[in-house]
């Protein structure tokens, strides 16, 4: 296993940011989902001082869908990161994190008219315009307020990156956009500048999740600079910004080969520049939406370890206090991590057993075929890179309370999303006028 950020052995005993596992466990029991302050604002200095050009500004959108809390919120306003919103609980809790809704971009292929009056009327940055019924929807909504507000219209490029089938977004058969390829693609953006409240500034796409292929953002750029030539000297209009999405790769596993992302930021701007004095073409502004790849390796999560068994099968289960509830990716895409025994980091990890989790599932499975310590009722399981996308995605199912979420960093902790009590879960229930 990678240790990422200030993750160290102390004595056999994982610590990160300075703080003991169990002094974790201790205080703030298990499950426990840990993040990295360090790493997290590493990472997004990371992006801030490489995606950066003298040919025009650069704007680092946080992907909010991978991790959200008001402490997120806090991190991403203090590097002056904007943030995107794909609901209107994110745009909810953007809000109540008192962050600056100017700098919230707003994305989703069916926003609802709930979530349209909501952005006009907490005044968000922008609107990613997902299809023409959005469009008609926005530009009725913006004109009955009276209320200007920026648009991008998400475009599928048709480029098929190298990952999992479901994280793919730019296949022409996605959900996501209006294809490039379409012949009524002018029209569509003619209907968008026809609306007075609505201000046009350009395309954006996303070509998937967990990409390590550079080629295929490099392919992206090309494609999208051309296509909005070819839109501004069609309809005779300025288009002065672009938007690349996310989905850079970050390590997961030894399979994985991460995207050095100071190097890809460089080479992406490079690329960026050139492909505009090619076409003869200049943009205000160009935005990328990095979210996994900021908070991804920057989390883990704690377990206790409640019993292990062999099967008349041969398969030696650990068993944890934990598992789907808190993390689905394994039984949603058959995601792989790797894991320690967080407390016996000096013993040699020499028995390959599968991790199981709590729910009355065969799928509920953290890992298989994972090489471990010998582990004992009481230890601990560390699970590394469940920053993105475990709480995010974690549930109730089988009545199961969603953990808590701590901050460390330099020695220190603090609580950013409390652990759920059992009285959480029946708080909306109502019993029946029986």
């Amino acid at each position: 296993m990678r240790y990422f950020g200030t993750m160290k052995n102390n004595n056999g005993i994982l610590e990160i940011g300075g703080v003991s596992i169990k002094e974790l466990a201790k205080e703030y029991k298990t499950p426990l989902y840990i993040m990295d302050q360090q790493l997290i604002e590493d990472n997004m200095k990371k992006y801030i001082d490489n995606f950066k050009s003298d040919k025009f500004k650069t704007e680092i959108v946080y992907a909010s869908k991978a991790f959200l809390s008001k402490a997120m919120c806090q991190l991403a306003d203090k590097y002056g990161l904007s943030m995107d919103a794909v609901s209107a609980g994110e745009l909810y809790t953007i809000k109540m994190a008192n962050f600056p809704m100017n700098r919230v971009h707003m994305h989703g292929n069916n926003k609802s008219i709930e979530e349209l009056e909501m952005c006009l009327d907490l005044g968000i940055g922008i609107v990613i315009l997902d299809n023409i019924l959005e469009i008609e929807r926005l530009g009725e909504l913006a004109d009955e307020k009276n209320k200007k507000i920026k648009v991008m219209l998400r475009v599928n490029i048709g480029i098929d990156a190298h990952t999992h089938e479901y994280i793919r977004t730019s296949k022409h058969s996605s959900k996501f956009g209006e294809s490039i390829f379409d012949k009524n693609i002018y029209g569509i953006v003619e209907k968008i500048i026809n609306y007075k409240n609505l201000e046009f500034l350009g395309f954006h796409c996303h070509i998937g999740s967990q990409i390590f292929d550079t080629k295929a953002f490099h392919e992206g750029i090309e494609t999208m600079l051309k296509f909005t030539k070819s839109v501004s000297e069609k309809l005779k209009i300025n288009i002065p910004e672009m938007n690349l999405g996310g989905g850079f790769g970050v390590y997961y596993t030894e399979e994985d080969t991460e995207i050095d992302v100071e190097k890809f930021m460089h080479s992406m701007v490079e690329h960026i520049e050139k492909t505009l004095e090619k076409e003869n073409m200049n943009l205000e502004r160009v935005s990328i939406e990095p979210g996994r790849s900021i908070v991804g390796n920057a989390g883990g999560t704690l377990y206790s370890v409640g019993g292990t068994k062999e099967t008349y099968g041969g398969v030696k289960y650990v068993f944890i206090d934990g598992g789907m509830t808190d993390n689905i990716r394994p039984a949603l895409y058959q995601a792989k991590y790797e894991a320690v025994l967080a407390n016996k980091l000096n013993e040699k990890p020499e028995e390959i057993v599968t991790i199981a989790g709590k729910c009355c599932e065969s799928g509920d499975l953290i890992g298989k075929d994972m090489k471990l310590a010998k582990a004992c009722v009481g230890d601990y399981v560390f699970v590394s890179t469940t920053g993105a996308y475990g709480y995010s995605m974690s549930s109730n199912y089988n009545k199961a309370l969603r953990p808590a979420v701590v901050f460390v960093k330099d020695g220190k902790t603090a609580l950013s999303i409390k652990r759920e009590t059992y009285e959480d879960l029946v708080s909306k229930d109502i019993f029946l006028n029986l």
